[in-house]
């Protein structure tokens, strides 16, 4: 007899921002590298939150340059989370996009496989035209916002150089599980202490912190290809001032950890290599994706990718 698998389900409550470069996946290999006793956790790169939302600390500080990220997170704390749901479905309404929640995919003259992009591209271009016409952020522009990514290629976030949100209508609608992950993340994040701030790292000031803090820093990897690095955002410059950031928060007795990857798209992170041979104080794991961890050694700098976890702790 043929049993049907069953879907693990996870402990962690996941993003309903599918980030680029986010850390869910990872997350079983990264949390029990930190510490369980922290008064503050910051998140300094937070992109989607799936790691500060999921730390374990007195409070967390969700902290992103990007203030469209940080305007949907400041929604999602602050907006009853059936409000949410019911905002996006009343857009989802009144510019005919799909619900196949409700309908199905045959509604539509679409299936699973091929997804709904088809029927909604028309529909969706005229949300993102509208939402790219407001000049206020209040709670219509990010639940418009948040719309867009829902119904978006890949579920995500990219503006192009003159501010306007420009994806391509994806395969995928507000279904069933775009609507559980909606509720449980505004859950998890009205739950917990939790404040936001919409800072470059630089900004971020130490001074705040104290030797029971935390920094679990995410940043732009340099030698990634990926969309948030498309035009430079982030260079050798930004990489040496982060790591001179993090040196003086070791000086300063707070414990750190740093993702980043050592080799990628064929380079490698020279200023992270030479940061990583002038301080020999700093441990550094290898994480990978099918979730087992292994020490980083010299024998293993091949030129594939290398991602690690670098702490300034046992």
């Amino acid at each position: 007899m043929h049993m049907p698998k069953l879907r693990k389900t996870s402990p962690y409550i996941k993003s309903p921002l599918n980030y680029t470069g986010g850390k869910f996946r990872l997350l079983p290999q990264l949390l029990p590298h930190f510490p369980d006793n922290a008064d503050v956790f910051v998140d300094l790169f937070c992109g989607g939150a799936s790691v500060g939302l999921n730390a374990r600390a007195e409070s967390v500080i969700l902290n992103d340059i990007d203030s469209h990220v940080t305007g949907i997170l400041e929604m999602f704390k602050n907006m009853p989370p059936e409000d949410i749901v019911t905002a996006v479905e009343n857009t989802v309404a009144k510019y005919g996009l799909s619900d196949s929640a409700a309908n199905g995919y045959d509604h539509y003259g679409c299936n699973a496989s091929g997804g709904l992009a088809s029927f909604n591209r028309p529909h969706f271009m005229r949300l993102r035209n509208d939402f790219n016409a407001l000049r206020g952020r209040d709670d219509e522009y990010f639940i418009k916002l948040f719309t867009l990514i829902i119904f978006s290629f890949n579920n995500q976030i990219r503006f192009n150089g003159k501010g306007d949100f420009n994806l391509p209508a994806g395969k995928r609608d507000f279904n069933a599980r775009a609507r559980k992950k909606a509720l449980r993340f505004a859950e998890k994040l009205q739950s917990k202490d939790i404040s936001l701030c919409n800072l470059d790292f630089r900004r971020f000031n130490l001074d705040h912190l104290t030797e029971r803090s935390f920094i679990y820093a995410d940043p732009p990897y340099l030698v990634a290809c990926a969309t948030y690095n498309e035009r430079n955002a982030w260079n050798e410059k930004c990489e040496r001032e982060l790591l001179a950031y993090l040196d003086e928060a070791h000086g300063r007795g707070i414990k750190f950890a740093l993702s980043n990857i050592i080799y990628g798209n064929g380079k490698e992170n020279a200023p992270l290599a030479e940061w990583l041979k002038n301080n020999p104080r700093y441990t550094v794991n290898r994480l990978d994706y099918n979730y087992s961890n292994a020490n980083y050694h010299k024998k293993n700098r091949d030129k594939t990718p290398v991602e690690v976890l670098i702490t300034n702790y046992e």
